[in-house]
């Protein structure tokens, strides 16, 4: 029997996640262009570009996938105000205490199972995720793998992350047949990344080498240093061209199996 999952990219880190009827949304940030500072964040960034999808035209969701709650590119105003008109939002444990009501806060391999009537099981398991170098605390953040027969057979989303031992703990657990990478070599406060950039975005070409790769979080905001274009040119000087699908905002990409 086929199957398919759809991807809708509607800017920075927010995907729309269509599979089996389950409509799922990634880090929600609706807000325009301006300068913001997140509620637990002492930085102020500049978004430059607005969603391609407005928060009117998203429609019924089964859950949230949040990453973090306290940087604003990752959660803004108004995807605050998307959140208590979903069943659930799966995040972090401490950004579940600082939520309440819906969030549903997970330790890293944690596993929870969405089901509803009529539709096959998603199995929801978070996973690792390292928001900067080791000695930059900014905070919990965790990224999630979505699983039918197995956890993680799916699709695992990065999160914002940079590849280190977690990540490729994920690989060795997981094998999804799509890897959403949070990209873009955010430096929001130096000259060192947030975020992967190309050479973190190679490792993992590598380590989930029958998956297919898209990236996200690599346009719209002031601090992040490497766009998609580019790290296209970084794959094709390794050959690996095929590996990574073109995303582009609002245009819904579907692959099949």
């Amino acid at each position: 029997m086929s199957r398919s999952i759809t991807l809708t990219l509607i800017g920075g880190p927010t995907v729309l996640i269509e599979y089996g009827g389950y409509r799922l949304l990634t880090d929600p940030t609706f807000d325009p262009p301006g300068e913001y500072q997140g509620l637990h964040s002492p930085v102020r960034h500049v978004k430059t570009e607005g969603p391609s999808i407005s928060i009117a035209e998203i429609g019924k969701l089964d859950a949230v996938l949040l990453s973090h709650d306290h940087h604003f590119d990752n959660l803004d105003n108004a995807g605050r105000s998307l959140l208590p008109t979903v069943e659930a939002v799966y995040t972090t444990r401490a950004a579940a205490q600082r939520l309440g009501q819906n969030a549903i806060g997970f330790n890293p391999f944690e596993t929870r199972l969405l089901e509803e009537d009529g539709r096959e099981r998603l199995i929801v398991t978070a996973t690792p995720a390292r928001h900067g170098p080791i000695g930059i605390d900014v905070g919990d953040v965790v990224g999630f793998a979505l699983g039918t027969e197995t956890p993680g057979d799916l699709v695992y989303i990065t999160g914002d992350t940079l590849w280190f031992d977690g990540t490729a703990e994920v690989a060795r657990k997981f094998s999804p047949r799509v890897v959403i990478l949070h990209t873009g070599a955010a430096e929001p406060r130096g000259r060192f990344h947030m975020t992967m950039g190309s050479e973190d975005a190679l490792e993992a070409a590598h380590a989930f080498p029958d998956a297919v790769l898209v990236s996200v979080h690599n346009e719209g905001w002031g601090h992040l240093r490497e766009s998609q274009d580019q790290l296209a040119d970084v794959f094709a000087a390794f050959n690996l061209s095929k590996r990574l699908n073109r995303f582009e905002k609002g245009k819904p990409l579907t692959i099949s199996w």
